[in-house]
């Protein structure tokens, strides 16, 4: 029986659906395509809203606010040769069945990365937490936050944690990184685009288009963070930011099904409500997103949003 998967997607208010596994986000992004200079505008654009904190999903606004790095971040920074921003992902997740590849799960990979925490006090690691793990309702049992007391990790004078609900700019903090190590995170996508090098250590809904370094096994994770940790500049590879920015661009506006015309957000974060809206615009005929939703279940369409 054919059946169609939907999953909220990275546009504000839009989805993902696919006759496949909506989670995996499977699309096909044409070998020839580049970014026209409009579009490169455009993504552009939306990179520096989000660098400013404006980063919604499924009617969540994650950050009310942003700070930047104080003085006592500068001032600690400034006693280590450099910096490695790690970031973690909720354990819900329901990109997580596809991730565990390398590692059995996110902790395994936090337990790993800990022990070259403790072998290189050179450099200082900041662990950041993903915001969503405290969302009202939906609060992470098995937080970082948890594994980082269980562990004593903040015993360690090279070690950093920023909590889920610390506003700290991320950017800042890749900004001020020598390289960045994620698990299966967006930030690593917006990572090689700003030009600082990724490590991955999980499968990722963008890993399959060649955007960061991802290694083929656990051992050969390990050797790859050693060799970057000693290695005076680590250099991203062109294709990562090229691919990065294609991948970011395909997924944000042609694969993302937008439903803003009929639903907004409400106080309860991740909720939404229908919004009063003309019946006449749910036509294909007027809608792009409900022609693009019929021509995928009747006609096997792609879902792609077109204008």
């Amino acid at each position: 029986m054919r059946v169609v998967t939907h999953e909220v997607s990275m546009y504000p208010l839009s989805g993902f659906f696919t006759t496949g596994e909506a989670t995996a986000l499977p699309m096909t992004i044409p070998e020839d395509f580049e970014l026209n200079p409009e579009q490169a505008a455009q993504l552009d654009a939306l990179m520096q809203s989000r660098f400013q904190g404006k980063v919604s999903m499924a009617g969540i606004q994650f950050f009310p606010e942003i700070k930047g790095l104080n003085a006592a971040f500068i001032q600690k920074a400034a006693g280590f040769k450099q910096i490695v921003t790690v970031f973690t992902n909720v354990i819900f997740d329901t990109t997580q069945q596809h991730s565990n590849t390398l590692f059995p799960n996110m902790f395994a990979w936090l337990d790993t990365v800990l022990e070259i925490i403790k072998a290189h006090p050179e450099t200082l690691f900041i662990i950041r937490a993903h915001p969503d793990e405290t969302r009202p309702g939906k609060v992470s049992r098995e937080s970082v936050a948890i594994w980082v007391a269980k562990k004593h990790a903040e015993d360690l004078s090279n070690f950093m944690f920023v909590a889920p609900d610390e506003h700290i700019s991320s950017y800042e903090l890749i900004l001020h990184s020598k390289f960045v190590l994620i698990y299966n995170s967006t930030i690593g996508l917006e990572a090689s685009i700003m030009g600082v090098p990724v490590l991955c250590a999980g499968n990722a809904r963008f890993t399959n288009y060649d955007t960061m370094f991802l290694p083929d096994s656990q051992a050969s994770y390990i050797r790859n963070l050693e060799s970057f940790l000693i290695t005076p500049k680590v250099k991203i590879l062109p294709q990562h930011i090229r691919n990065a920015r294609r991948f970011f661009y395909f997924h944000y506006f042609i694969a993302s099904l937008r439903f803003g015309d009929f639903i907004e957000p409400i106080a309860q974060r991740g909720y939404v409500k229908w919004k009063p809206f003309d019946l006449q615009m749910l036509s294909p005929s007027i809608s792009p997103t409900m022609r693009a939703l019929q021509e995928g279940i009747l006609h096997n369409g792609d879902f792609m949003f077109r204008e």
